[in-house]
C-alpha cells in the first residue's frame, strides 16, 4: 500500500490535490473510480513506471485530496495538475468515474491529452439502463442519504462482483482493498453535504471530435452499462478499439492485473 507520506500535493484554488508521482518518461495519468483513491492502481503503478512517468491522482473529495467548498469541474482539476507538473500531453487511464474524468479532460483540454484508456465507463453523462445497475445505484443513494455507512460499504462491494457473481466469489483481498478505500473516502464526507461538482453539458455530442487514440478495456463479467458506455465511446471516436478480459468484473485491473497491465503497456508502446 502507498503510505500517505509518499504522496505529493498540488495546491489548487480550493485545497490540495493529492497524487503519487513515480518513474520517468512519457507521462501516464491514472484516475480511479468513485469512492476510492489512487491505491486502486497499486498493481499498475510499478509495472507502468518501469517505462513511463506515472501520476496516480486522488480526485477531489477522494483519498487524501481536499473536499470541494465551491463549484468545480473534474477536467479543470486534472488540467491544473498536469500543467503544474508540466506533464502534458499525457495518456489518461480512467476506471468507471475515472473514465468520465479522463474523457471530460480530453474534451475540455485536448492539448493536454495524448491518448485515452477507459474501463467500465465513458463520458460524465452516465447512462444507466441495466436493471442491476439501476437498483444498486438507488439502494446506495438511499443508504447514503440515511447515513447507513456500514450497509453502504457492503452494497458498494457489489461493484466488484457485478451482476453475474456474488461478492463471496471474488478474491477476498480485492474486496477488502475496495472496502478499505471506500471507508477512507466516505469518512471525509457528511450526510446532506452540498455536491459542488459541475457537469459538462452533453459531452456525448462532443465525443466524435476526440482525435486521439482511445482504448476500452472491458471486464467480461461487468454489468452491461459499464461495458456499453465504454464501447459507445470507442465506437464514436475516429480511432477507438476495445479488448475484453475474461473472468473479471468492473475492476479488471484488480482481478487480472498482469493481463490488464500487458494490454495497457502494448497500447502505450503503439503510440
Amino acid at each position: 500500500m502507498t503510505a500517505a507520506s509518499e504522496l505529493n500535493f498540488f495546491a489548487s484554488a480550493d485545497g490540495d490535490i493529492a497524487f503519487r508521482d513515480t518513474g520517468t518518461g512519457a507521462p501516464v495519468v491514472l484516475v480511479h473510480a468513485g469512492y476510492v483513491d489512487h491505491r486502486l492502481f497499486e498493481a499498475q503503478t510499478p509495472a507502468l513506471a518501469a517505462e513511463h512517468r506515472v501520476i496516480a491522482v486522488d480526485v477531489r473529495g477522494h483519498g487524501w485530496s481536499a473536499n470541494a467548498s465551491e463549484p468545480f469541474r473534474w477536467a479543470d482539476d486534472l488540467a491544473g495538475l498536469l500543467r503544474h507538473l508540466d506533464a502534458g500531453p499525457a495518456v489518461l487511464v480512467g476506471l468507471c468515474m475515472g473514465a468520465a474524468v479522463a474523457t471530460d479532460t480530453v474534451l475540455e483540454y485536448p492539448e493536454l491529452v495524448r491518448a485515452l484508456v477507459v474501463s467500465g465507463g465513458g463520458t460524465s453523462a452516465f447512462e444507466y439502463a441495466d436493471p442491476w445497475t439501476v437498483e444498486r445505484a438507488a439502494e446506495s443513494a438511499r443508504m447514503l442519504a440515511a447515513g447507513d455507512i456500514a450497509d453502504w460499504i457492503e452494497t458498494f462491494a457489489k461493484n466488484v462482483s457485478g451482476p453475474h457473481r456474488t461478492v463471496d466469489e471474488v478474491d477476498p483481498e480485492v474486496v477488502r482493498h475496495m472496502r478499505e478505500m471506500a471507508t477512507h473516502t466516505i469518512s471525509k464526507h457528511t450526510v446532506g453535504e452540498t455536491n459542488w461538482l459541475v457537469p459538462l453539458d452533453d459531452p456525448w455530442s462532443r465525443v466524435p471530435k476526440i482525435d486521439v487514440p482511445v482504448l476500452a478495456v472491458h471486464g467480461a463479467l461487468d454489468a452491461a452499462d459499464g461495458i456499453d458506455m465504454a464501447e459507445r465511446l470507442v465506437r464514436t471516436v475516429p480511432d477507438g478499439r476495445s479488448v475484453t478480459i475474461e473472468g473479471a468484473g468492473h475492476f479488471p485491473n484488480l482481478e487480472k492485473p498482469e493481463e490488464f497491465n500487458a494490454i495497457v503497456l502494448d497500447f502505450l508502446r503503439s503510440l
